[in-house]
């Protein structure tokens, strides 16, 4: 078991640490999730995440706020279980955060769904020449009598396929980030297809969506025309934190994996751990692990606490815990041998999923930049 001892920072309260006993039990005698049908695996971890109340942490009913300590120590303790289990619970919030932030009292019929488990959630923002860059965003909402019609294509949509609503980010006024707008789109809206199913690397649903001339009522827009932009980056603000805890809940299931093998392991009638080199292996992973706990928990902290913006906060927790991770998985595989990249071993399995951190919801280089412009603008 990871070591648990960060659960006395100053950041936590009780009902946290309760929290985290509660998920953990729950861990360790949920039945192995089977990867050879994603999809289903998917719906089946919403389904029981649902039913046994996990999903309520993913949205924030009438005021309510969200508790993004709580998200980050579920996302953490799924992510050292599986990587499919931490995608499930995490896109329900993803997914409807824009509803649980902004969404009218209509709108959040939606949200009691997806936190029951009853319905999936994606949020569909990333388009084929908009990733990193939201203001670019190409796919148009126009006006229509009694609503809109939208236009455009979404690629790498998480739940794509198998989502039963979908937040859509377009286009519907000016160039650039003042200009977008969000719309709560049910899957089986006319004019929404299902373009492309994509694979990738560590497999979960993603998909390409197209929108033929999409139509939609007024009551579909969240917020107001034009808040796109600031309904996103809110959203981001409160789960990029929650990628660094995934992140780090791969870190730690990684750093047990090289801990047992290190001793296991004999070389020259001696095993591994008595090798300086490889103790100081070991010593870097725990720095490295330690280092990402503080940022993302101080992130979530701030928050929680009632930070407006943690914009800052979040992409330096997103940053540093993902790379970090990426560093501790390699050198995990490194002290296996041969057998660490063999297919199916715990650690091949982190490595191929830790990749994809490092990339969405702002790649690392973006969050380099954003950090950059809140320090020269202070």
């Amino acid at each position: 078991m990871a070591d648990r001892s960060f659960l006395d920072w100053p950041f936590f309260e009780d009902r946290h640490r309760a929290l985290a006993a509660r998920a953990e039990a729950w861990r360790a005698a949920a039945p192995p999730v089977d990867h050879d049908d994603v999809d289903a695996a998917c719906r089946d971890l919403v389904r029981r995440l649902g039913a046994d109340g996990w999903l309520a942490l993913t949205g924030a009913g009438a005021g309510e706020t969200l508790d993004v300590r709580a998200l980050c120590l579920m996302r953490e303790t799924l992510a050292r279980c599986d990587g499919l289990a931490d995608f499930a619970f995490a896109m329900q919030g993803l997914g409807m955060g824009a509803v649980s932030l902004f969404g009218t009292p209509a709108q959040r019929s939606w949200l009691a769904r997806t936190r029951a488990g009853e319905a999936i959630a994606a949020f569909a923002l990333t388009e084929p020449e908009a990733g990193s860059d939201v203001a670019a965003l190409a796919t148009r909402a126009r006006r229509v009598e009694g609503g809109w019609a939208l236009d455009g294509e979404k690629t790498f949509i998480s739940n794509g396929g198998i989502a039963d609503v979908y937040v859509v980010f377009a286009r519907s006024g000016e160039d650039g980030a003042r200009g977008l707008s969000a719309f709560l789109v049910p899957a089986t809206t006319p004019g929404l297809e299902i373009v492309e199913r994509i694979d990738v690397v560590a497999p979960h649903p993603l998909a390409r969506l197209r929108f033929r001339d999409m139509r939609l009522p007024d009551p579909a827009l969240i917020g107001a025309p034009g808040e796109g932009f600031r309904i996103a980056m809110s959203v981001l603000d409160v789960f990029r934190a929650t990628v660094g805890a995934a992140a780090l809940g791969f870190a730690r299931r990684a750093f047990d994996e090289a801990l047992a093998r290190a001793r296991a392991r004999v070389i020259g009638g001696a095993p591994l751990t008595s090798l300086q080199m490889v103790q100081g292996h070991l010593a870097d992973m725990a720095v490295e692990i330690d280092a990402a706990a503080l940022l993302v928990y101080r992130a979530a902290w701030a928050k929680d606490n009632g930070a407006a913006r943690v914009t800052r906060e979040a992409a330096m927790a997103k940053f540093y815990a993902t790379e970090a991770a990426q560093r501790v998985i390699d050198t995990a595989v490194q002290l296996h041998g041969g057998d660490g990249v063999r297919k199916g071993s715990v650690v091949e399995r982190l490595y191929r999923e830790i990749r994809a951190l490092r990339i969405y919801e702002g790649a690392s280089d973006v969050q380099r930049v954003v950090i950059a412009r809140q320090a020269l603008a202070s």
